[in-house]
């Protein structure tokens, strides 16, 4: 890999590193392999001089959080409803049967609230008690939208019009469950090209199955079977990522995680996740041993440096009194040759 390379024989890996177009073909070669006979194979092709890979890429769920699907798709028709017409208030309202089966002409009044007279025995008539009048129920204007069936559709018809919207692992929207956590692990995928950044891949997977949450809320890591994990930069290609590492899922596999969830594990720590708790208290037993061995050599290290600089004062305490020593003789000695002369 180089960082700085002309773009006809090398293929970007992210923005400061690259990979040799012939390497890359080789790892893609091998890919397609590992894949024969099935739908993940990947096709590449030359535009304008530069590599260009795309199939589909397996990405994981590793969201620990519920997500939130889009209330409605955006291609999904909305309710068909009559308009009114403009300069109408109100629409006309049908006309009620009589019992007959008659329609009932307007200005009409209705037969059961005409007043009838009777007679007694005694041929008088008699007057019968008025009836309140009732009146007839009428709708508002906004009950006048006249709200159409759904016309039945053929088995085949109603297929097409569901595959709009994908299924999360079998979970399709609803509206009780339209926030829910996708089970840890399960595999999706979408279709990508080489060119399409760690952010677009995002975006496009969100949007493949209308989730509501942005993609600045997740991140793609590269999970290794050992347990290492690398995120995916903004700036990096998944899908060369994952021709990289290999076409086996079982050795690395890239995952959607939280933004602020996921973090880091390096290869040093990674190497003692899947160890045993009491293999992980053995080693902890060693290191705390080590640690009290290199312990007692720092507290001898540090009585040696103690007895180092008791020395170190005796040697200058010698050194002064010779040297106080010899100052005097020779101070005797001038004394001498003074009193001579």
């Amino acid at each position: 890999m180089k960082e700085d390379c002309a773009p006809s024989s090398h293929v970007p890996i992210s923005d400061s590193k690259s990979i040799l177009k012939s390497e890359l073909l080789n790892l893609l070669k091998t890919y397609n392999c590992y894949h024969e006979g099935k739908s993940f194979q990947l096709r590449h092709r030359e535009e304008e001089g530069a590599l260009v890979i795309e199939g589909l890429l397996n990405i994981a769920w590793g969201l620990r959080r519920p997500i939130r699907l889009q209330m409605q798709d955006d291609r999904e028709p909305a309710p068909l409803v009559g308009r009114l017409d403009a300069g109408q208030p109100s629409c006309r309202l049908k006309e009620p049967l009589l019992q007959g089966g008659t329609a009932q002409q307007p200005g009409s009044q209705p037969s059961e609230h005409r007043p009838e007279s009777a007679s007694d025995s005694s041929g008088k008539p008699v007057q019968q008690a008025r009836r309140p009048p009732q009146l007839m129920r009428t709708k508002s204007d906004a009950a006048c939208v006249i709200q159409r069936r759904p016309r039945c559709r053929a088995p085949g018809e109603t297929q097409r019009t569901r595959r709009h919207r994908f299924s999360i692992n079998g979970h399709f929207y609803n509206h009780k469950t339209s926030v829910f956590t996708p089970a840890y692990g399960s595999v999706t995928n979408v279709r990508v090209n080489s060119t399409m950044t760690t952010l677009q891949v995002l975006s496009l997977l969100l949007s493949k199955f209308r989730v509501e949450n942005g993609p600045s809320e997740f991140a793609l890591y590269v999970v290794h079977e050992s347990g290492e994990r690398t995120k995916l930069k903004d700036c990096e290609y998944p899908l060369i990522s994952r021709i990289l590492h290999g076409p086996s899922e079982k050795i690395a596999r890239i995952f959607l995680m939280e933004a602020d969830l996921g973090e880091e594990v390096p290869h040093d720590v990674a190497q003692y996740i899947k160890f045993e708790m009491p293999v992980l208290d053995s080693f902890i037993e060693k290191l705390k041993e080590e640690e009290q061995r290199e312990i007692i050599k720092l507290t001898m290290l540090d009585s040696f440096i103690e007895k180092l600089k008791e020395e170190e004062q005796r040697e200058i305490i010698k050194l002064t009194m010779k040297f106080q020593a010899l100052r005097l003789t020779m101070l005797q000695r001038l004394e001498q040759l003074v009193e001579a002369n």
